[in-house]
């Protein structure tokens, strides 16, 4: 792909985003929902290989759904209401629908499939891009639309995500896959406390991106692509291997890390509004997560493998640590003390 070609595909999917974030008409949210699933597919397809035509088309093909049924839901809604603002979602099928496209769009449960395979075809950085920036604009509209939704139905889909994110990701040896499971059951915790506090779920989008880009840049300087050539990094970039392994237990919720903060606070929120039940189930289920993380971690630091492997062993690493992997990682480890200012911002 030609860096002009590049270009212009980057600031389509930042324009697509924009445009999503900071409308009120659906029609609008809509255009900017399209723009960005026609400019992140040919960073999906750039190898040409099988396995990211394959996973192009699955995306395209999940994508157009997911937009139908919100221009259906956003009709429908319009028809019987006369209106088009986002926030003036009052009709309960237009609702569902909605609830319904947003889940596709983002990959939860029980429309989660083509998540884990799309990751698994794309590149490291349009995995990075699909796990982040593509995910904002639908948690923007479920944050627009967070009181017509139904709570019994969002509650649910969300312990269902955490469930199949930690127990589909435990027998996985692929990263991406791992870290698209860890995807699904982030957005569980997010999706479980929008009803509540819809400001949360935006604050936890923010740290799990910055925790999530941070991994990704490290596995990709480091080509990680799989448990077996990350076992083997240890010996290119051992300071970075260590900040991924923190990292990685930080995106696990582990204190004092930065990502216990939004675990610490949407379990307090749950407490509050009497769900202790919900807020004991999904807390049990992240332990599911912790095992997968560890064992990352583990292999990105503490395991050398004893016997001869299939690959050449990369002795020095042709791209060195930039500045944006060292800020994200060093964001993403110590925040929590911070806590206090980051409930001001926000």
């Amino acid at each position: 792909m030609s860096p002009l070609t590049k270009l212009m595909f980057s600031l389509s999917l930042l324009l697509g985003t924009t445009i999503t974030i900071s409308s009120n008409h659906w029609m609008l949210a809509w255009t900017g929902l399209e723009i960005n699933t026609l400019a992140i597919i040919p960073f999906i397809s750039k190898s040409h290989h099988p396995r990211a035509v394959e996973a192009a088309i699955k995306y395209f093909l999940i994508q157009a759904t997911a937009s139908a049924l919100i221009l259906f839901s956003s009709t429908i809604n319009a028809q019987l209401t006369g209106q088009w603002d986002i926030t003036q979602l009052t009709q309960p099928v237009a609702s569902l629908l909605l609830t319904m496209a947003v889940a596709m769009k983002l990959g939860l449960v029980p429309f989660h499939f083509w998540f884990p395979e799309v990751m698994q075809g794309s590149p490291m950085t349009t995995a990075l891009l699909l796990s982040t920036l593509m995910k904002l604009p639908p948690i923007t509209i479920l944050f627009l639309t967070a009181p017509s939704l139904n709570p019994l139905l969002l509650t649910t889909m969300a312990i269902a995500s955490a469930a199949v994110g930690g127990w589909m990701g435990l027998n996985q040896t692929q990263i991406r896959k791992i870290l698209a499971f860890s995807s699904i059951a982030h957005l569980g915790w997010m999706t479980i406390i929008l009803m509540y506090n819809p400001k949360l779920t935006m604050m936890s989008f923010y740290l799990y991106s910055l925790m999530t880009a941070s991994i990704f840049l490290a596995l990709n300087t480091t080509n990680s692509l799989k448990l077996s050539t990350m076992m083997t990094s240890w010996t290119k970039t051992p300071a970075l291997n260590t900040s991924l392994m923190l990292a990685l237990l930080s995106l696990a919720g582990l204190p004092p890390l930065t990502g216990f903060l939004p675990k610490w606070l949407i379990i307090q929120e749950l407490t509050k509004q009497e769900m202790s039940t919900t807020a004991m189930i999904i807390s049990m289920l992240s332990l599911l997560g912790l095992f997968f993380y560890l064992r990352l971690a583990y292999c990105s630091t503490i395991t050398l493998p004893p016997n001869t492997t299939n690959f050449m062993k990369q002795w020095y690493s042709n791209k060195p640590t930039n500045t944006p992997t060292a800020a994200l990682i060093s964001l993403s480890i110590l925040l929590l003390p911070l806590s206090p200012t980051i409930l001001t911002i926000t």
